[in-house]
């Protein structure tokens, strides 16, 4: 029999189910994290998505950091860009200068409505990704240091007392490692350029670059070509013939040979502290940098590093507020000490901090403060507030060149280090040109 009243019901629950009130708006999270620190991200999407039904963020990893900003940099020519897209900290005056790629957060949080106060976030931090009038572009995500991972299993072997903490100490202690058995490996590092460039520079008020690192404009010039920059890359050039000191490469891809136990000095990123915590299979620590004891004023502090989140443009109103409200969920104080205990980087918040402090984290746990107290050991110079230089990834990728040359005996320190500074000139002079159109 036709039943014209069932008929519509159904038709009326078909068009219920099918309404765009129901649809759960997709946020595409784009992201460079591995191992241990992957899984932090996995699990900060799904604590998100279950605490609401409005939106789904959906992490999909892309690689290295490079790898993961060409990529966010090319889906936006494409026309299908994600709506975040995590980006380290030297990849920011390009981001900066992709006018009509990404949307500033300020403005974001604005326009969706949301609680938002720059002043509850670290300034160390914030700054780097802020306008000179402190508008935050960037969200702070996952901020580090570089800091010295201890084997420190490896120092009782060798009968090394205590961790070094000049790089005369280093070099001394790497051999006296070598000699107890770590013979490919004395010490080593990951970011090349990181560790031997930028953060050495900061951590001995040195400057990478005119223009207070090229904070202050992009007409900025290179000038860690000086004798401390040069003095350095000859130690680890007379260093490497022997593998006192080995070379790991220009990423943090060597870093397994630290947690594997080849190599038991190993400066890196603090943010390592999940992979370490996961797998390395012997007693470990960390500590501050190691400093020149000639260079006047040393140690500094040191500079961030990390990535932030860029909010990429051409997206709904919706979609934005999806975005922000998974901004201000991460910003939660309580999410960011576990965010901090769990992965090793920083609380980006002040409250987050100093919660972390009362509760008495730190005294079981010092290696997760040790980025914190380089980063605010002195007050910063404009040679160690940061650094902020156009086409950054192919600038490393030149000085890493030039490292590698003369690594492999076939220029000396000097020689490499001038090359490395009149070839990164000129591409920011080219980089200059292009945001100056």
């Amino acid at each position: 029999m036709f039943r014209p009243h069932l008929r519509l019901a159904a038709l009326l629950a078909s068009t219920l189910l099918a309404s765009p009130a129901c649809a759960v708006t997709e946020i595409q999270w784009w992201h460079a994290m591995t191992g241990g620190n992957n899984d932090v991200v996995v699990k900060l999407a799904e604590e998100f998505n279950a605490s609401q039904s409005d939106y789904k963020v959906v992490p999909a990893y892309k690689g290295s950091y490079p790898d993961t900003m060409n990529a966010g940099i090319a889906a936006f020519r494409a026309g299908n860009a994600p709506h975040l897209i995590q980006v380290f900290e030297v990849g920011t005056a390009t981001m900066m200068a992709a006018t009509g790629a990404v949307k500033p957060v300020y403005k974001l949080m604005a326009e969706a409505g949301e609680s938002f106060d720059q002043q509850a976030y670290l300034p160390a931090i914030t700054g780097y990704y802020s306008t000179s009038k402190g508008e935050m572009l960037s969200f702070p995500f996952n901020s580090s240091s570089m800091v010295m991972w201890i084997n420190k299993d490896a120092l009782k072997k060798a009968a090394i007392a205590t961790i070094p903490k000049t790089w005369p100490e280093v070099f001394d202690d790497a051999r006296k490692l070598k000699a107890a058995g770590y013979a490919t490996c004395g010490f080593s590092t990951a970011w090349v350029t990181w560790a031997n460039l930028e953060q050495l520079s900061a951590w001995h008020n040195l400057p990478l670059a005119s223009k207070a690192n090229g904070l202050d404009g992009f007409d900025t010039t290179l000038q860690f070509n000086g004798p401390l920059q040069i003095k350095h890359l000859e130690m680890l050039i007379e260093l490497q013939k022997d593998k006192t000191y080995d070379y790991s490469g220009r990423t943090n891809s060597g870093e397994g040979r630290f947690t594997a136990g080849e190599c038991p000095i190993f400066l890196s990123s603090s943010g390592l502290f999940g992979n370490v915590k996961a797998q390395a299979k012997f007693d470990w620590t960390n500590a501050p940098m190691p400093y020149y004891p000639d260079a006047a004023g040393a140690p500094q502090n040191s500079i961030i590093g990390g990535a932030s989140l860029w909010v990429m443009g051409g997206k709904t109103p919706a979609e934005y507020k999806g975005v922000a409200k998974f901004l201000s969920f991460l910003s939660d104080t309580d999410r960011q000490v576990a965010i901090h205990k769990a992965s090793g980087y920083l609380p980006i918040t002040r409250a987050a901090y100093a919660k972390a402090q009362e509760d008495g984290f730190y005294l079981n746990a010092p290696y997760l403060e040790t980025p914190l107290l380089e980063l605010t050991n002195k007050p910063p110079t404009e040679n160690s507030r940061g650094l902020r230089l156009g086409n950054m990834v192919q600038l490393r990728d030149i000085w890493a060149e030039e490292i590698e040359s003369a690594l492999a005996g076939k220029k000396t320190a000097k020689e490499a280090l001038d090359t490395a500074v009149s070839r990164g000139n000129a591409m920011l002079r080219q980089f200059e040109r292009t945001v100056s159109k």
